[in-house]
């Protein structure tokens, strides 16, 4: 049990704050850009060994961490600093890297021509941009659940009390957001899992999705006896974020009837435009603002208005999914008028087992990009955000808007470092399909080495609920043995460092395992 005095105290160190820019929010952000960046350098142009836990924890951990304490003022300067070892050496001729040899052995995954899962399934190649987006996500928001607590984490970066931005506002959009994206994986194996029956595809998910209901209920029943700090205004007295994330893919499955004939894009946007409508019109922003907590309703208002918002998101989310994970960003499309059509056509079925198109990926994340980013500001210059800006905690259009447009230019500039340092195969080596009656035969080239993610990220990605579950007890166990907000910006950064690197050996421990909840 906390003093109360302290629980007071505590709970006021991260109340009412107004947040920092959007600017500096990437600044900060891109440092995790930079961290990759030398890793390639240091991967294609030495003989170096990266795969040990505390060369891995050095280079792509640590600069997280600076970045959201001792240099969150000076993000640029942290950029540079980290940035330079890897222009210096650009200098060096970069090494040959061999690939694998041809077997004449089937591949394991290459369905039979004749089966079923070859109608239904394409070609999952690895894609190290996106393990390497969800797993940074996922380091930057356990870093700063527990950095939060020490002075040494500026106040800018606190989650805004009602309107702002800050860093600490973007994980939780961005966690949704990444779910969204990891939603697009079933529809992507197995496209008619859209017009299948709705009641069975519902109990799954709500099975699915107990685990992490329950989660939540045991997360509110430690903080209520344990009498932990908390910020009711977040999400309300009983509701957590456990239970948003156990809800939205629950309520996507509602909309896969529509998902055939619109698009998932339009469908979020409609879902952002909906959200909007009734925080303004129907004055449910001036409801979470206002309202007495008398009842169970009103007691977790912010949670229960905030949904719909938080549901916008995963769509878009979604969206992403369906054009990054495919080997092309067109393959969803092609599904979609294949369902309605009820037929596969041959080119559909040629494309599945294509080189993956990352060029044209690119290009059509810089659209979502430069999309998202112009919805944000018109809704910013027009005021149809209520006129008070990005708010986290109604999630209003705004707030949706920069959650998309923040990661999809993160993914797409992840995507780019890996096209850049690990190019695909040329146009005349890319495998040629050839479709004869019921046969085909396709040679894929050999893949890159790009192909396999760096061994920590992929093991924070792959068990990434677990680390974060680990992250949130360790958290709870610090605050309640050490006053947080009284120690001294050197304790707290050995704390930290301590406490990242504790992460990060639990994860590689688990890395050859995929834990399910």
């Amino acid at each position: 049990m906390l003093d109360s005095s302290y629980k007071d105290e505590k709970e006021a160190f991260v109340s009412g704050m107004t947040g920092s820019t959007v600017t500096h929010i990437n600044l900060v952000s891109s440092v995790a850009l930079a961290s990759i960046f030398v890793m390639y350098c240091a991967q294609t142009r030495t003989k170096i060994s990266l795969n040990s836990i505390s060369i891995s924890w050095l280079i792509l951990v640590l600069p997280l961490l600076l970045s959201m304490t001792l240099f969150a003022n000076w993000p640029a300067t942290l950029f540079l600093l980290i940035s330079a070892p890897g222009c210096l050496l650009l200098l060096i001729q970069r090494k040959e890297i061999g690939t694998p040899l041809p077997s004449n052995l089937k591949s394991p995954t290459t369905p039979d021509p004749s089966s079923q899962e070859f109608q239904i399934a394409p070609r999952m190649e690895p894609l190290p941009s996106l393990t390497i987006y969800r797993s940074h996500m996922l380091l930057i928001t356990c870093l700063a659940i527990l950095a939060v607590d020490f002075p040494v984490f500026p106040r800018s970066l606190v989650k805004c009390e009602t309107y702002g931005v800050s860093l600490m506002d973007i994980g939780v959009g961005s966690f949704v957001f990444s779910g969204g994206i990891a939603s697009a994986m079933p529809l992507i194996k197995t496209p008619s899992h859209l017009a299948a029956p709705l009641i069975p595809k519902m109990l799954r998910a709500i099975r699915k999705s107990l685990p992490i209901i329950l989660l939540g209920i045991v997360r509110v029943l430690l903080v209520k006896g344990t009498e932990y700090p908390e910020h009711v205004s977040e999400y309300g007295v009983h509701w957590n974020f456990f239970i948003t994330l156990a809800l939205v893919p629950i309520m996507e499955v509602l909309l896969h009837p529509m998902m055939i004939h619109v698009s998932v894009t339009a469908i979020g946007i409609v879902a952002a435009i909906i959200q909007q409508l009734l925080l303004s019109k129907f004055s449910l922003s001036e409801y979470v603002l206002t309202a007495p907590r008398v009842d169970l309703i009103s007691a977790n208002k912010e949670g229960i208005v905030s949904l719909p918002g938080y549901f916008a998101i995963h769509l878009l989310g979604l969206t992403t999914g369906l054009l990054l994970l495919p080997p092309s960003p067109s393959y969803f499309r092609r599904i979609q008028r294949s369902l309605r059509t009820h037929s596969l056509n041959d080119t559909e079925l040629a494309q599945r087992y294509g080189v993956r198109q990352n060029d044209k990926t690119a290009t059509e994340l810089s659209g979502y990009s430069i999309l998202w980013w112009v919805l944000m500001g018109l809704c910013s210059l027009f005021k149809l955000d209520g006129g008070n800006g990005v708010s986290r905690r109604m999630v209003n259009i705004s707030y949706i808007f920069w959650i998309c447009a923040y990661n999809v230019s993160f993914i797409l500039a992840y995507l780019l470092l890996d096209m850049v340092f690990f190019p695909s195969p040329s146009a005349t080596r890319k495998s040629k399909k050839k479709l004869d009656g019921s046969s085909i035969s396709s040679s894929a080239p050999p893949a890159s080495p790009a192909a396999i993610p760096h061994p920590l990220l992929d093991a924070v990605n792959k068990n990434g609920l677990v680390v974060f579950l680990v992250a949130n007890v360790a958290t709870g166990l610090i605050n309640l043995t050490i006053p947080t907000m009284y120690t001294s910006d050197l304790w707290a950064m050995i704390i930290l460092c301590g406490y990242s690197y504790a992460i990060c050996i639990i994860a590689w421990a688990l890395r050859g395992v995929r834990l399910r909840l």
